[in-house]
């Protein structure tokens, strides 16, 4: 027989645990599907989180899962592989949705959030990937006070890598932006007049590989052979929304500089009834903070709805 949920919570992030904790709080039978991956698992710290500034994030994910426990909200380590309508007309109601997990469980849910987040791909240089959180970075908000007044790198990767150059100006007045891939003649002249405002030093040249000594980024190097001495490299990362499912329900997404993210209106609910997105499943710069806020938010539209519907129903009989 299929287990029955009044909410099915994909993705046990920031997101999708503060989504289960408003919804367990109001005696919502939920469930949290997670499948193990959060974005900033590479960091040793999260910052700029009100009374959470410093946390590991491991420390705040655990913190969150025995909060939502103490409300009776299931949590499994599995992932989402489907979900469809689970019944005739359940689509056009917005409700009844089947979700299989990867480990062969089916359980249906009266309403969805999908907190699935994002992948971030790092550029193929050599041992980068190996120090991204440590001292290859890519939000001065996150780690910019941390790492303040050091000598930095910033990674071209295309042209909007200048804004990244600019930004991390406020936090150390010894900034390079190594071109890497994007050429000179890609930079406005606008560019060009706000990096020498800003005191950044442009270098052309690719960079091929990271100077580390006793576990610690001393410099980058560059295809020509000469070394920049740099303690942190910042990089933007290619950003991949894990869209997925909602694709599969058909969800329509908008095009952005940062990928494909779902149409939603302010609560987080999606062009498909019944179905609500949070955190990096609706944008690249969703930082912790926004990702709890989208999470209530979410799940406090969702009690309302769920209790209308009934109140309808019962209201018709």
């Amino acid at each position: 027989m299929t287990e029955k949920y009044a909410v099915v919570v994909v993705g046990g992030g920031a997101a999708g645990l503060s989504a289960a904790l408003v919804l367990g709080r109001a005696r919502q039978h939920t469930l949290v599907v997670d499948a193990g991956e959060p974005r900033n698992a590479p960091a040793a710290h999260m910052q700029g989180f009100l009374t959470r500034d410093g946390m590991p994030p491991a420390e705040f994910l655990a913190v969150g899962r025995e909060e939502i426990a103490r409300y009776g909200v299931e949590l499994v380590r599995d992932r989402v592989v489907r979900v469809e309508p689970g019944g005739d007309g359940a689509a056009e109601r917005g409700e009844d949705f089947d979700v299989v997990l990867a480990g062969g469980r089916t359980v249906r849910a009266r309403r969805l959030v999908v907190a699935t987040g994002l992948k971030d791909e790092l550029p193929a240089v050599p041992g980068l990937a190996g120090r991204f959180g440590r001292d290859v970075l890519h939000c001065p908000f996150c780690h910019g006070w941390e790492v303040r007044d050091q000598p930095f790198g910033v990674l071209g990767t295309s042209p909007k890598s200048v804004h990244q150059a600019l930004m991390v100006s406020q936090w150390s007045k010894d900034v390079r932006f190594f071109l890497h891939t994007v050429a000179e003649e890609e930079l406005s002249d606008e560019d060009l007049r706000r990096l020498a405002a800003a005191g950044v030093d442009v270098v052309p040249g690719e960079v091929t590989g990271l100077l580390v000594e006793d576990d610690r980024l001393t410099g980058v190097r560059l295809a020509d052979g000469t070394t920049h001495a740099r303690s942190v490299l910042f990089v933007a990362p290619h950003a991949v929304p894990r869209t997925g499912l909602l694709e599969q329900l058909g969800a329509e997404l908008h095009e952005t500089p940062f990928g494909a993210y779902p149409m939603i209106d302010p609560t987080g609910l999606t062009t498909v009834p019944g179905v609500w997105a949070a955190g990096n499943a609706i944008g690249f710069a969703e930082q912790v903070v926004h990702a709890a806020s989208g999470g209530y938010r979410a799940a406090s539209a969702i009690v309302g709805d769920l209790l209308m519907t009934d109140l309808d129903a019962a209201a018709r009989r």
